[in-house]
């Protein structure tokens, strides 16, 4: 379970989230002593977490959930993993609801069933935009493979740790499609090599933990036994810091990506104008001088109709 590795690698226990319930594919749990800290994990080990349509619902609807919803109002740190073997053997081929429009046989027209299928491949797309757009920082601890729509929904996360035999590869070509869930939009800008990325498309091929620090879409290898101790305690650093000046780091540094320095910069001054009149900063120099832990007021769950 869980819970064993988890006691077994960082010696910390955990408790089931109060929203774990509605998921069937993926589990919610708390760390008992960091309840700032969430730890999701996709949760079909059998099947090496390939990610058959429910699930694919369900990592939308729980990242549009945290960060929103009052049930993760301590929360301040996403953790994602992959339970079993691997992080995430890509699309669940076996799934016949992927497959059912290239395969409906009927008299309607191509451009009738193109523009009808066109929704279903938004909301995919969407599920995994969720994970970027979600106020909080998530951390993505990759081991065994991460391949195919594995690629897609780590590339949407903000940091990426690998164990030392993780295997990667960008399968879609293999498959006969174009990735077309996030790699080929976000891959490009995470490693900043546009030959790179070019050759791992279309070519399909497996590449190494070293290869993907190398090229920076992971920033930290280590061994398989030191990977969740490793994540859990990246999490919780950032879960120590205001969730005000880290919620608006993340949102910043996402905005800059797609848009002028400029821009960016009139984002940020719009930004802290508010937040720079909140109590975070004097109980940051406070805590620092004294040699005390801050502490900081929880963030309030977005309104909402």
């Amino acid at each position: 379970s869980t819970e064993t590795i988890l006691d077994q690698s960082s010696k910390m226990k955990l408790q089931k989230h109060p929203m774990d319930d509605i998921f069937r594919y993926l589990d919610v749990s708390t760390l008992k002593t960091h309840p700032t800290v969430v730890l999701v994990s996709l949760n079909r080990p059998r099947k090496h977490n390939a990610i058959n349509a429910d699930m694919w619902k369900e990592i939308g609807l729980l990242f549009r959930q945290i960060g929103v919803s009052s049930q993760f109002s301590p929360v301040r740190c996403v953790l994602l993993r992959g339970a079993g073997k691997s992080f995430c053997a890509g699309i669940d081929v076996t799934d016949a609801s992927f497959m059912s429009s290239f395969q409906e046989k009927s008299v309607v027209d191509v451009a009738r069933k193109g523009l009808a299928f066109e929704s279903k491949l938004k909301e995919m797309q969407q599920a995994f935009t969720e994970v970027e757009e979600c106020p909080i920082p998530v951390v993505a601890a990759i081991h065994g493979n991460c391949v195919g729509a594995g690629i897609d929904l780590c590339t949407a996360t903000q940091i990426r740790l690998c164990a030392d035999t993780t295997v990667f590869a960008v399968k879609e070509v293999l498959l006969g499609l174009a990735a077309d869930v996030g790699t080929l939009q976000r891959l490009p800008k995470v490693v900043g090599n546009q030959s790179l990325v070019h050759e791992l498309s279309y070519t399909g091929r497996r590449f190494t933990a070293e290869e993907a620090l190398q090229m920076g879409l992971v920033s930290r290898v280590v061994s398989d036994t030191r990977l969740l101790s490793e994540a859990l305690s990246l999490c919780q650093k950032i879960a120590s810091h205001s969730p005000l000046a880290v919620q608006g780091t993340k949102r910043g540094l996402l905005f800059s990506r797609d848009h002028t320095v400029q821009e960016s910069l009139d984002q940020i001054a719009a930004y802290n104008r508010l937040a720079l009149q909140a109590d975070d900063v004097r109980v940051a120099f406070l805590a620092a001088a004294t040699k005390e832990k801050a502490r900081y007021e929880e963030m309030l769950p977005r309104a909402k109709l």
